[in-house]
């Protein structure tokens, strides 16, 4: 990884049973973010000064959150996670011209707006 990804926001994600090992290994192996192991079996990262948590709920069918992620480059970035298989959404909602930075989604169908902290 030659692109560093920190995330902008706290949150707790519930994710349906047939997509958490997914998400987890999103947030681990694809995204890169440090787990958080102090409070295992609580699966947890590091999203900037902030946690995320990742709970499991057998009842949901599918999960709803929109995350947002800082790189000091969207461009590098964004190119990473594609090469990694990562599905862009960018006309989930315009972001306008010379916007630096894109949407994406996870293996859980969960928005995220990958973008530089000055972009706006």
């Amino acid at each position: 990884m030659t692109t560093k990804i920190e995330g902008g926001i706290n949150i707790a994600m519930k994710v349906p049973s047939h997509q958490y090992q997914s998400t987890i290994a999103f947030y681990r192996d694809t995204v890169g973010l440090v787990q958080i192991t102090e409070k295992a079996p609580a699966v947890g990262f590091k999203l900037g000064p902030n946690q995320l948590w990742i709970d499991e709920d057998a009842t949901m069918s599918q999960a709803e959150i929109w995350l947002e992620l800082f790189t000091p480059d969207s461009s590098g970035a964004l190119k990473r996670l594609a090469d990694a298989g990562v599905v862009r959404c960018d006309p989930i909602e315009p972001l306008g011209d010379g916007f630096r930075g894109g949407w994406i989604m996870n293996p859980a169908n969960v928005v995220h707006m990958v973008r530089e902290p000055d972009a706006w």
